[in-house]
């Protein structure tokens, strides 16, 4: 257990530094954001056009980023939504229970799953032909606009980083339930420094 544990530990701090990545996104989204709006007045205003398409589609890329990047890290630090009353009443080997069989028997066949279906599209994106050879890549049908190939392949990589902390969190709960951690100190299991071991 202790290796898993350590290989927990390793995936926690990779995720934390995507996380940290998403929030360095968010000055940047609002910065091009705050940008295209008023680039688009101001030209209004001057009669030029001083915004392309570009800029919206960097826009939305970047917001697909952050919310790509973020999975893992809300999954990391237990901030996802919790609809349930009980839940949060349960003692600590209860909630790993629950956590422990939802996470492995609906987190990470969703994640294998979403990394699959991506697999083609994203293929196609980049160009495969039918053949097995490569074309061009897909870019956008507007004028101006970014290719579309590197930000569909963002897709698989953000599944793969929830998929990542997926089995993360599922050593961490076997943990608990193994008693490998001691239950006094199970909420310190959402964090990425080493729980601490009877």
């Amino acid at each position: 257990m202790q290796a898993l544990l350590k290989l927990s530990r390793g995936i926690d701090f990779a995720i934390e530094q995507f996380g940290r990545l998403s929030i360095l996104l968010v000055p940047l989204l609002i910065a091009v954001g705050f940008y295209s709006v008023s680039a688009r007045y101001i030209g209004r205003e001057i009669g030029r056009r001083l915004t392309s398409n570009a800029i919206i589609e960097a826009q939305w890329y970047l917001f697909s980023l952050l919310f790509l990047f973020g999975f893992a890290y809300i999954l990391k630090h237990n901030v996802n939504v919790r609809v349930d009353f009980l839940y949060a009443k349960w003692p600590p080997k209860r909630r790993a229970t629950v956590d422990f069989l939802g996470t492995i028997f609906l987190l990470i066949p969703f994640c294998l799953l979403a990394i699959y279906v991506s697999i083609n599209p994203v293929l196609s994106s980049w160009g495969r032909l039918p053949n097995g050879t490569f074309g061009m890549w897909e870019v956008s049908p507007d004028p101006s606009g970014l290719p579309r190939a590197p930000i569909k392949s963002m897709i698989i990589v953000g599944f793969g980083l929830l998929l990542l902390q997926a089995i993360s969190q599922a050593i961490k709960y076997a943990a608990i339930l193994t008693g490998t951690v001691k239950e006094e100190v199970a909420s310190e299991i959402e964090t990425y420094q080493a729980p601490a071991v009877e």
